[in-house]
């Protein structure tokens, strides 16, 4: 006899005021009062990431109960996506609205981890908004698409200090969403999803109708 389901219980949760008090609602900008929107968020078991309409990442650590704040140097522009990655070292990925792409390997104080604050940049490939970002699950691997379809490969060399990036497949219409694991990127654009074989470099359709 066919088990009964139980029933889903919704629940709501109180908002992170503690997270949310610690983000300005507004910055000056020599004369003029910005609005500061919240763009983009992400999370994982220690951090909570999130950007802003004025190009500032808000990063919580959830051990420690802290706030701190990375940004990119130049023109303030929204950021579009983060994404953060736990390996043996913290990593987070943030995109902005012109393109542009940075990683920064976060400080730790375990023994054994980065000591010191670093940033790779993906040099100049995307020229419009990023909108997805995805690890391979040791950090050496980064993908990035754009609204465009563009679809950029980082080869992270975290040791060196060295991040190489090139474009490895484009797309007619926007990028919506990635993932990778086990040589495999899936891609899902405004018009279908496909399989990435990195290693073959070749495409496999799923399904065979375009999305309307």
């Amino acid at each position: 006899m066919a088990s009964v389901a139980s029933p889903v219980i919704f629940k709501e949760f109180c908002p992170l005021y503690y997270l949310l008090n610690a983000i300005p609602t507004k910055v000056q900008k020599g004369f003029r009062s910005i609005v500061v929107y919240l763009t983009a968020l992400d999370t994982n078991g220690d951090y909570i990431a999130v950007g802003s309409s004025i190009g500032m990442l808000y990063l919580y650590c959830r051990q420690l109960n802290q706030m701190k704040k990375y940004n990119f140097e130049g023109k303030c522009e929204s950021i579009t996506f983060v994404k953060l990655l736990s390996c043996f070292d913290d990593l987070v990925a943030v995109g902005t609205a012109s393109g542009r792409v940075a990683v920064f390997q976060l400080v730790s104080s375990l023994p054994g981890r980065n000591k010191q604050l670093r940033r790779f940049d993906v040099a100049g490939i995307h020229k419009s908004s990023i909108t997805a970002l995805a690890w391979s699950p040791n950090g050496m691997k980064l993908f990035s698409g754009d609204d465009k379809g563009k679809i950029v490969y980082s080869a992270l060399d975290l040791d060196q200090g060295i991040c190489n990036s090139s474009l490895v497949l484009e797309e007619p219409s926007s990028i919506v969403q990635l993932d990778y694991n086990q040589k495999v990127l899936l891609v899902s654009t405004l018009q279908r999803t496909i399989l990435f074989y990195t290693e073959e470099k070749s495409v496999k359709q799923v399904g065979t109708q375009p999305r309307k």
